[in-house]
Order: structure tokens, then C-alpha cells, then sequence
């Protein structure tokens, strides 16, 4: 870093983040300079008030840690106090008692299968589990801490601004209820989706997700693969959202990885909440696993399959939202207070993949939702969610048995959803984004 009158000079590497080998070399205004050649180096000049403020907020996020560990993708994984964690900057978790655990898991109803045969379904043929690149080296955070990624400058510079940074630009949000209208040329999100939404009160969702690195067409679009736990209106600003799944998104993290992530606003993401622990709101109580951390290892076309198994259910007593991932491992919590609709229960969930389409040239975008490959492909080719399970409000997991499904452009991703004894429901989705179908 070196000091220049006027500002600030930083410099930022961008050799992961431009796809397919392509070099872009453009001045974008006088204080903005793509220099090229083999190091592909950003520079981008702040003024000291702007870079005052970054690191101030940086100083808000990362947390003094215990211990630090350098993940082998680059990653520096800071082991936090888990009272000193962001969440509990949050002004309504000020006198915030971190809970343990949940009161109760949700029950699963076995009928007249034993727990040996449902467990046997679940687990499906073909696939095995994934976990993250940080801890291939057995490491882990001591006993009372959590693991949180470390955000830096160069992180932030990514994004559009200081606001910007860790939340979703707004999506168009469909109702799914009626004929989904054309989000494609509104702000350029695109899904490939399976809801189910009733009368019924909803009280948390399970699915089995298999993981991929889609390529990403620019830096600022993302493919991600995720849970929607919805509550509110859709056509007004108090929707209450919690997300979680895996997600490639070069802009948030700096590379093509994808990794497991988290999200939550209660309106309609506008001002409230965010990406991971980027902000203070999701308590973690997991010292093993670091929501924003790689995912490893990942599916590959014609051979191995790896997937993640996510839960999310309110804890029946306390209210909290809470996150298992894989079959009874904890994660962490959403708060009650955090939420409006969903400090009661669900009305939709959601479970899918979702793009971002920023049509540059007047093209679709060639940015991969899943494996890339139409769900006709199938098992190997195409990316899956299965046993798809909804928390009622008894707090048992029952199979999904009625559920819609939701592409804005069949053209470029689609969806295909079925049913059978290992898999319960379950369906196939995603696609290549641009093709001789797709512009």
C-alpha cells in the first residue's frame, strides 16, 4: 500500500476472477486503472476518508481473534470468542443469552419404516458428503470460539460500495402463487425453482444439495444453490427471508469457489441483514464449520458426487431459526428478534438455484446455474436437490408431497421434479445460461 496526494493506492489481484482466461485492459475514469499482464492487477485509488471509513467497518466485522488458521484456497479463518462474535453488535441482541442448542430437534415421522430403513433413503446412492477446504488439515477452533472468515479491504473494493458490500443486490420477488411476471428484464436475477406454499403453517425445510463450481460469465453476477424459508409480502417491503446453501459469487469472495453460506433480511432486502457474519445478526455456536469457507470436495461430470445436506426449523420454545448441516450437526442460529413474519412461522418455502443475468452487450449471460447442464441430463450431469422435507407445526420433518416448480426462461435453466422411494421428491434443475436458445 503506498500513499499518493490526494488518496490512497491499493492494489488487487484479480487473476481468479476474470472467467475463461479473458483479459478486460480499460480505463475506467482517471482514478480507476486496469493494469494488464500477468498479474491482472486492479488499482484503485481512495481517498483517505473513504479508506477510513472501509477499515472501520472492517475493524466492526473481524473480531480479535484467539487463534488465526491460513486455509490452504488463502482463506485466513479467525477463531473468535463466541461472545465477542459480530451478532451481537446487533442493537435488538444487546442483551442477547447465546442458546446452547434447540429445545428440540424436529421428530421425524418414521411410520411404519424403523429409523435403519428412513436413515438408509435418505442417504441416497451415488453421493457422498462434502465439507470444506479449511479444515483438511484436521484443524479446528478451540472450544468456545467460532471460526469466522477474516473480510478484508480488498474485499470490500469489490463491491459497489461500502453499503453495498455482503448484501444481495434486490431481487425482483415473485409471487408464486400467481403467474411469476418477467424478472429477466427487470434486475436481472434468474431462477430455477420447486415451492410449495398453503394454508398450511411452515415451520423450517430440509433438502439434500449437490455441489458444482458453475462458471461465472463477470464479476459481479454469482450462481448460487440454496433454501428459502419466506414469511410477508412479496409486492411490499416486509418480506422475511433466511437462506442458506452454497453459492460462486467472485465479487463476495474473491474467487470461484463455492462455498456455504448464509442470509437473512426482514424487508425484502433493503437495508436489513446480509451474506454470512458480514453483519451482526446470525449467532454461531459451531467451531468446525465457517459459513463463507469453501466447499471441497465437489461433483464432477460422470463421476463422484458430493453433496450437502441443510435443516432449518424454529426452535419450538425459544423461537430461534436454527441451522443444522449434514444429519445432526449444529451450525448456528437467526434470532426471533431479528424477524417480523417469521418471528410466528413460514408461509413459503423455497428450494432452488438463482442467477444473476447482467446481460452485458445486450447478451444473456453465459454464467452456469448448477452443474451447467440442463436437468433432462440427470444423475452425474445435472446439479439435484433431494429429499425435500418440510418442519410442521407438530416440529416433525415429513416428506414434501405437493410442490410447484418455477423457471423464468426454460431456455436458458430449467427444473424437473419427481418422486421415488430413496430420493423422496426431489428434482434436477439448472443450465448453461447462453446458447443458440438462450441470447
Amino acid at each position: 500500500m503506498g500513499t499518493k496526494t490526494g488518496g490512497v493506492s491499493f492494489s488487487i489481484s484479480i487473476s481468479n476472477l476474470l472467467p475463461f482466461g479473458l483479459i478486460f485492459c480499460f480505463v475506467i475514469t482517471q482514478r480507476f486503472t486496469l493494469v494488464c499482464g500477468l498479474n491482472y492487477t486492479y488499482q484503485k485509488h481512495l481517498s483517505s476518508l473513504r479508506l477510513d471509513r472501509i477499515q472501520r467497518h472492517l475493524d466492526s466485522i473481524n473480531k480479535p481473534p484467539l487463534l488465526t488458521i491460513q486455509s490452504p484456497d488463502g482463506d485466513i479463518i479467525d477463531c473468535v470468542h463466541k461472545r465477542k462474535q459480530p451478532a451481537l453488535d446487533h442493537p435488538l441482541l444487546k442483551n442477547h443469552k447465546i442458546q446452547r442448542g434447540p429445545t428440540e430437534w424436529p421428530k421425524t415421522k418414521v411410520g411404519k419404516e424403523n429409523k435403519e430403513e428412513v436413515s438408509e433413503r435418505r442417504a441416497g446412492s451415488g453421493a457422498l458428503a462434502s465439507f470444506q477446504t479449511w479444515r483438511v488439515n484436521g484443524t479446528r477452533c478451540p472450544k468456545g470460539t467460532v471460526p469466522v472468515r477474516r473480510t478484508t479491504v480488498k474485499d470490500v473494493l469489490r463491491s459497489k460500495s461500502l453499503f453495498d458490500f455482503g448484501k444481495k443486490k434486490r431481487p425482483i420477488l415473485l409471487d408464486r402463487k400467481i403467474d411469476a411476471p418477467d424478472v429477466v428484464s427487470g434486475n436481472g436475477h434468474e431462477h430455477a425453482i420447486a415451492y410449495t406454499g398453503s394454508s398450511e403453517e411452515m415451520y423450517g425445510a430440509k433438502a439434500t444439495i449437490n455441489v458444482w463450481d458453475p462458471s461465472i460469465e463477470m464479476v459481479n453476477e454469482f450462481s448460487l444453490s440454496q433454501i428459502w424459508i419466506l414469511s410477508g409480502s412479496f409486492d411490499g417491503s416486509d418480506l422475511n427471508s433466511i437462506e442458506a446453501g452454497w453459492q460462486v459469487s467472485p465479487e463476495l469472495y474473491g474467487d470461484s469457489r463455492p462455498r456455504l453460506f448464509t442470509y437473512w433480511t426482514s424487508d425484502a432486502y433493503q437495508a436489513t441483514g446480509c451474506y454470512n457474519l458480514l453483519c451482526s445478526g446470525f449467532v454461531q455456536t459451531n467451531s468446525k464449520i465457517a459459513i463463507g469457507a469453501a466447499i471441497s470436495p465437489i461433483s464432477s461430470i460422470a463421476g463422484s458426487q458430493y453433496d450437502i445436506t441443510i435443516l432449518i426449523w424454529k426452535d419450538p420454545k425459544l423461537g430461534n431459526w436454527w441451522m443444522g448441516f449434514g444429519e445432526n450437526t449444529l451450525v448456528g442460529y437467526w434470532p426471533a428478534e431479528l424477524f417480523t413474519h417469521l418471528a410466528d412461522h413460514a408461509t413459503m418455502v423455497e428450494w432452488g438455484g438463482e442467477v444473476v443475468n447482467s446481460r452485458i452487450n445486450g447478451q444473456h449471460t453465459s454464467t452456469q446455474m448448477g452443474s451447467g447442464h440442463f436437468p433432462d441430463d440427470g444423475f452425474a450431469k445435472a446439479s439435484y436437490f433431494r429429499n425435500l422435507e418440510i418442519v410442521d407445526s407438530d416440529n416433525s420433518l415429513s416428506s414434501v408431497q405437493d410442490i410447484s416448480i418455477m423457471a423464468e426462461n426454460t431456455n436458458c435453466y430449467n427444473i424437473m421434479s419427481s418422486y421415488n422411494d430413496q430420493w423422496g421428491t426431489h428434482f434436477y434443475y439448472g443450465g448453461p445460461g447462453r446458447n443458440p436458445k438462450c441470447q
